[in-house]
């Protein structure tokens, strides 16, 4: 005697076997670790990824790197060289970092001491009174991320109107283009902003103080961990528009 066989029953018990046969855990993944702010992460790659070469500039000589230089700055202290385009982190005993930069335009050029006195991760900017009745097309407020002008990192001087901060137009580094902040190619202010504190000193060179650039210590990235150690001086002040 045969038993009757129900075949939708059996149609369903097959699609049954067919799913527990399929591998387990493939669940959706993203294709990188969340970015900040909620940027798709392959903005972010280029600026979080320390590969030793500053991305996009034009000439080997202002990439990052290790160089000889003899100054009378305590360890620590940034430098910034207007006339040869350069950034110098002080790291003592006749070394320091050096790293490639976009100045001020003619006639926005500027000299003097000043020390971090803000520090901000994708700032927004607000492009001052001055700056929009040059350039009246300005917006008004640009909120922080990939398309803003100031880049991935800000370091705020004292009570001024000027930054050293990131550029996302790395074309510009070695060239006087700024209203008189100093720029650094996305992935160097991310390198610098970790290798400093509120209270750090900045002494900004004057456009007439030309001189040789110092040759490289060695022909190899530069070290991407250690953070120089610099005593904080003044507290934090409010947020203050600037020229970028």
């Amino acid at each position: 005697m045969t038993r009757r066989i129900d075949r939708p029953l059996a149609l369903a018990a097959f699609a049954g076997l067919v799913i527990a046969a399929l591998p387990a855990g493939a669940t959706a993944q993203s294709y990188a670790p969340a970015a900040p702010g909620g940027y798709a992460s392959s903005v972010f790659a280029p600026v979080l990824r320390d590969d030793g070469a500053s991305s996009g500039v034009e000439s080997p000589r202002l990439r990052r790197q290790l160089v000889d230089y003899a100054t009378r700055e305590a360890p620590g202290t940034i430098v910034i060289d207007t006339p040869n385009t350069y950034l110098y982190l002080v790291l003592g005993n006749g070394k320091a970092l050096r790293y490639g930069i976009g100045v001020g335009r003619e006639g926005f050029t500027w000299s003097g001491v000043e020390s971090v006195s803000r520090m901000a991760e994708w700032p927004d900017w607000y492009p001052p009174a001055e700056m929009i009745a040059r350039q009246p097309y300005l917006p008004r407020f640009v909120a922080g991320g990939p398309g803003n002008p100031l880049g991935a990192r800000a370091l705020y001087l004292g009570h001024s109107q000027y930054r050293i901060h990131g550029t996302n137009d790395p074309s510009t580094i070695g060239h006087n283009v700024s209203s008189g902040c100093i720029r650094l190619t996305n992935q160097d202010i991310t390198d610098l902003f970790g290798r400093v504190k509120v209270g750090t000193k900045v002494v900004v060179l004057p456009q007439t103080a030309r001189r040789a650039a110092p040759s490289p210590a060695r022909a190899t990235r530069a070290p991407a961990a250690a953070v120089v150690p610099v005593a904080s001086t003044r507290s934090e002040p409010s947020f203050a528009f600037g020229l970028h």
